[in-house]
């Protein structure tokens, strides 16, 4: 861990703004950049509307997600789909053609450790980064249920403040940790955040990324010390826009990534697109390419920017939701909201600082919570098939069965309108939708139905016959 409270995670680190960024981040590796990526985050190939379903394990290897429809199933491409690995029955489903998608597990990869978060399918992992813990109450009245890191703890007073507070912790193995091994505020483990940037070198500049065996090595011995909890590891930038020039060196290297993943339990990654100036799918494309590097095996969180970190521009709730929803559809297993502001004063808590903010991270995290336990079923891939009517607008999709329901859950992928014609698979002749949080109800006929998508539009359907 830097010595930083910023831990590294900032946006702004161009030669222009090197010295004001050390300042700010007091010596971390300050490793985020306004640099825009080259290509949009699920690979800029626009070519035609999205019409059938094939596996993002297909897309992000191919960096050419959009051509093709998020979150289908062509078994072939993937391995992954398979009508006899999950019992769709008891997932609340009526449809024995469905095959799923690749996945860690859902709630039941934790039962390994039994110290570790809940195997509880009801829930669902929404986190915050490196937060003083005299501010748990705040972030539970937003619906936030974990604090990541503890800034240079853990300590006696910042555990007993969790405790007293209800938050579970992820925090490193120093301070106090070994006196704390049977409390249950701490559900695992934290690796060196950002380790596959370029790190600060005290002095002004930087040292190459962390070698991944040495975050290997550090995890084999957080799990000797504890074998109860899991080990968090936190990547930067470079997931999803792998020419980003912060990783130095490292630029470019995403064979590397294979072997990170190797050294945590559960994956996390930060991308900032309304900070940084670049679309926000951005996000997605860093939920595909980390999951498909640790073979689908390990759950990804995906870091959502709530602030404005260096007086850019502060995303606003619509953008906030587009965002937690594209990584969701993508594969996401968890979300974590990155809350700090470094200019032009430094606040930890901005995203709840702001009314407007706070309220619609309170609706985002209701919306996922009553959720829960839908997002940790598996994912059928060929349940639907989608169009849009503008061929540069993709509509990446996710379908889920529970309860004798279907539910479809829609982002647009662009910055722009568009309409998508969906055709559901094996339905009867007639059935309705119920667009949650929206008020409405649309009409499906043989498993037919059209919406209208707002740039980056968000859609949730729950769709009963």
């Amino acid at each position: 861990m830097t010595s930083s409270p910023c831990h590294g995670r900032t946006p702004t680190c161009s030669a222009t703004a090197i010295v004001l960024a050390v300042t700010l981040c007091l010596g971390s590796a300050c490793s985020k950049a306004n640099k825009s990526h080259p290509r949009g985050a699920d690979g800029g190939n626009d070519a035609g509307s999205v019409v059938v379903q094939t596996d993002a394990a297909t897309a992000a290897a191919t960096d050419a997600a959009t051509a093709t429809l998020h979150d289908s199933a062509t078994a072939a491409d993937a391995g992954s789909s398979s009508t006899t690995a999950h019992d769709a029955s008891a997932a609340g489903g009526d449809f024995p053609a469905d095959t799923f998608l690749p996945w860690a597990g859902g709630p039941a990869y934790f039962s390994k450790w039994k110290n570790g978060p809940p195997a509880d399918a009801t829930f669902f992992p929404i986190a915050v980064w490196l937060q003083t813990p005299s501010n748990a109450a705040r972030y539970k009245q937003v619906g936030i249920n974990l604090f990541v890191g503890l800034w240079q703890g853990p300590t006696e007073p910042q555990l007993t403040t969790l405790a007293a507070a209800g938050m579970p912790t992820f925090c490193e193995q120093s301070g106090v940790f070994n006196a704390h091994l049977s409390d249950k505020t701490v559900w695992g483990w934290l690796q060196p955040d950002e380790p596959d940037n370029a790190q600060s070198n005290g002095s002004g500049g930087y040292d190459p990324c962390i070698d991944p065996q040495t975050l290997i090595t550090a995890r084999d011995k957080m799990i000797a010390n504890d074998p109860t909890r899991p080990v968090w590891l936190g990547l930067g930038r470079g997931v999803s826009d792998t020419t980003w020039f912060g990783r130095g060196p490292c630029t470019g290297k995403t064979d590397m990534y294979t072997q990170y993943a190797l050294a945590g339990d559960i994956l996390s990654f930060d991308i900032y697109p309304v900070n940084n100036g670049i679309g926000l799918e951005a996000v997605p494309k860093g939920v595909d390419n980390l999951r498909m590097w640790s073979s689908y095996k390990k759950p990804v969180v995906a870091d959502i920017e709530g602030s404005d970190i260096n007086d850019t521009t502060r995303p606003t709730p619509a953008q906030i939701k587009s965002e937690v929803w594209m990584a969701l559809v993508h594969g996401a297993a968890g979300i974590q909201y990155f809350c700090h502001r470094f200019a032009p004063s430094f606040s930890e808590t901005d995203c709840i600082d702001d009314s407007a903010r706070a309220t619609g991270l309170a609706d985002i995290n209701k919306q996922i919570t009553s959720l829960a336990a839908v997002l940790n079923t598996p994912s059928v891939g060929n349940g639907v098939t989608v169009k849009s009517s503008a061929a540069d607008k993709p509509i990446d999709v996710m379908v889920k069965r529970y309860a004798h329901a279907t539910y479809l859950f829609a982002v647009e992928m662009r910055d722009g309108s568009t309409k998508g014609s969906f055709q559901l698979r094996d339905f009867p002749k007639a059935a309705s939708a119920e667009v949650l949080g929206e008020g409405r109800t649309l009409a499906i006929t043989g498993g037919a139905f059209t919406d209208d998508f707002a740039a980056y539009g968000v859609h949730l359907y729950k769709i009963t016959y």
